[in-house]
């Protein structure tokens, strides 16, 4: 009989304290892997279709690789905003056109899991010649002068534009913090965000401010926890009206 339940790693972080756990689903009939923040599931494996979709539905829209100088050899250069269970960052290697993969974590733990191979679907991620795991603060960085411009920066943090997992964090989502971020996108380059609500007329409109073209793309899957279907979001922005 599979194992119910396996606490994986457990460590105290600045942010909390954070888990990563393994359980046997029967409604689902599989392993279960899940990441904990205190007392709040922050992602599981479970639910990976629109974590997916935020590569896929970002790539899809971009041409063959820009003529710059600075472009990696191998084609697209992605930027991905968290890390977690790995899944965005998977599906934009999965891209023959993308030639470079930089990853940003905050968490130290998480980019460990990844090291160690606890999660067996990000198996050989973090040994990908194609990807680089860094620990950072995604956010500081969006704030920071660009050193790269990417292709695409595919962002998987807050759970949403307005339920951030730190206060901190409030303030990329607004004009400002989004025109910051979009320096270190390339000419055409396109940003990319998953949200765990549905599609916000408001924050679209923040979008607006920044970009000539946006849109919400709700992405359904089936929950075989409730037997019905759930749906996230994905923002696709491109087209910096100014630097």
């Amino acid at each position: 009989m599979p194992l119910r339940f396996e606490e994986l790693d457990f460590q105290t972080t600045p942010m909390g304290e954070i888990s990563l756990r393994r359980r046997y689903d029967p409604a689902a009939q599989q392993d279960v892997y899940e990441v904990r923040l205190g007392d709040e599931y922050l992602m599981s494996s479970l639910f990976t279709v629109a974590e997916r979709e935020l590569a896929t539905l970002a790539l899809a829209r971009l041409d063959s690789p820009l003529a710059r100088l600075d472009a990696p050899a191998g084609g697209l250069r992605v930027l991905v905003g968290g890390l977690g269970l790995g899944y965005t960052a998977l599906a934009a290697l999965a891209d023959p056109r993308v030639g470079d993969v930089t990853v940003v974590e905050y968490s130290g733990p998480v980019l460990d899991w990844h090291r160690r191979e606890l999660l067996p679907e990000a198996a050989g991620l973090a040994t990908d010649p194609r990807c680089r795991l860094v620990q950072d603060d995604f956010f500081r960085r969006a704030r920071a002068e660009p050193e790269v411009r990417y292709d695409a920066i595919l962002l998987d943090i807050d759970h949403s534009p307005r339920h951030v997992l730190h206060p901190s964090h409030a303030a990329f989502y607004a004009a400002d913090g989004l025109r910051a971020m979009s320096r270190h996108l390339a000419d055409g380059g396109l940003f990319a965000l998953w949200s765990d609500d549905p599609p916000d007329a408001p924050f679209e409109a923040v979008l607006g401010q920044v970009f000539a073209e946006r849109s919400a793309h709700p992405v359904d899957f089936p929950n075989p926890i409730t037997g019905g279907r759930s749906s996230n979001t994905v923002y696709l922005a491109r087209g910096v009206t100014a630097r």
